[in-house]
């Protein structure tokens, strides 16, 4: 999949500073109160339209900002600092109006991009079922064929942002037994008929990704609602997961750089036995290990990031399963570390290191568990290193 060139530097610029402020204002006074009420900031999602970051990297033409994929991650990263589960809902939203701008027929794009990109209507991807995860082509919702569409049945889990999305991208099998032959994708409108919401899940925190599931019960589709036909719906799939999985990474290496930050210069001030802390090896020492493994992650996040803007989906890859994986082993370990150097101050809700772990938990399943990273290198071997 091929990218923009992105905005020029000198506007990317200034629309980050924007994007700081805006976090700071809608964003950070409320990420532990959303927390603390199970809440999933429909509005604050909603308001990031005001800056164009539901439609990043749609084309200007199609009302978008038209960012390149690694300047969208910069985004992605300033909000991860304070809330990685609020970014990853802004972009999964952001994900379904990216594949209706570009892949989309234009009655869908008239009836669904203005919605998405304004907030009005919230959108997830909706590939996981209960008994189907990172196995994706064991799906078990079926597609029926009837005269002038499809019947939909089949329960989905784990969506991002199925609180209250009501434009989804539904995958599901049209010929049983078929796998990945027989997968395609569906438009799905959460408001019609046939659409049974489940209660969001409770979980230990990331309240803000919205995570839950639906039901379709005899949901019917039209043709016009058919996004990728048999076969291609899988393979379309796969095609968006590796940008997911290095946009994972990245965002786990920004909850890393905001909390050494914090603990440096907590560090710094904080004194025992006559010094600063952070002059004690032990303390320091640390704290270096983490800066070492950030910048390794980094690195590995950006080769990813750099075979994607190339637009070879499929050299991205290992190198996208080479920085999920080394990004998400590193993060809870590091923000450990951090919250260590700070005592018992880590253990305070204003310096956001709780919420940054369980954010942390959370990147280990998503898009392709550690596991799953694992199992691609390790297929990977003979080709890479004979």
């Amino acid at each position: 999949m091929s990218h923009s060139n992105g905005l020029p530097e000198d506007k990317f610029a200034e629309l980050l500073k924007q994007v700081i402020e805006f976090r700071d204002r809608e964003i950070t006074p409320y990420v532990i109160e959303w927390e603390k009420t199970r809440t999933f900031p429909v509005e604050a999602i909603r308001s990031a339209h005001e800056l164009g970051l539901l439609g990043m990297e749609i084309s200007p033409e199609l009302g978008g900002l038209g960012m390149s994929f690694g300047q969208k991650l910069k985004v992605l990263d300033l909000l991860s600092e304070v809330s990685m589960p609020y970014a990853f809902s802004l972009v999964n939203s952001h994900n379904v109006a990216a594949r209706l701008a570009r892949h989309g027929t234009e009655d869908q794009k008239n009836r669904f991009l203005a919605d998405l990109l304004s907030g009005n209507k919230l959108g997830s991807s909706a590939l996981t079922e209960p008994g189907a995860g990172s196995d994706f082509s064991s799906i078990a919702t079926q597609a029926v064929r009837e005269s002038d569409g499809w019947r939909l049945n089949g329960e989905k889990a784990w969506i991002t942002n199925a609180a209250s999305s009501t434009v989804i991208v539904a995958y599901a099998q049209t010929e049983p037994g078929a796998r990945a032959r027989g997968i395609a994708s569906f438009l799905i409108d959460g408001t019609q008929e046939g659409f049974e919401r489940v209660a969001p899940y409770d979980l230990i925190g990331s309240h803000a990704i919205g995570a839950g599931g639906f039901r379709l019960n005899n949901y019917f589709v039209s043709d016009a609602d058919l996004l990728a036909p048999a076969g291609e719906g899988f393979s379309a799939a796969l095609a968006t997961i590796n940008e997911a999985r290095t946009y994972v990474a990245s965002m786990c290496c920004a909850m890393v750089e905001a909390s050494l930050r914090s603990s440096v210069d907590y560090a710094s001030k904080r004194e025992s036995f006559g010094k600063p802390i952070i002059e004690h090896q032990g303390l320091s020492w640390q704290l270096a290990r983490v800066a070492n493994q950030l910048e390794a992650a980094r690195a590995l996040t950006t080769k990813a990031i750099m075979v994607l803007e190339n637009g070879d989906s499929e050299a991205a890859i290992l190198p996208a399963a080479h920085a999920k994986k080394f990004a998400t082993e590193f993060v809870e370990p590091a923000l450990t570390a951090c919250a260590q150097a700070m005592g018992a101050n880590g253990l305070k809700e204003e310096f956001l290191l709780g919420h940054r772990l369980t954010a942390a938990r959370v990147a280990n399943y998503v898009d392709g568990s550690t596991e799953i990273m694992t199992d691609r290198i390790a297929k990977s071997l003979r080709n890479t290193y004979t």
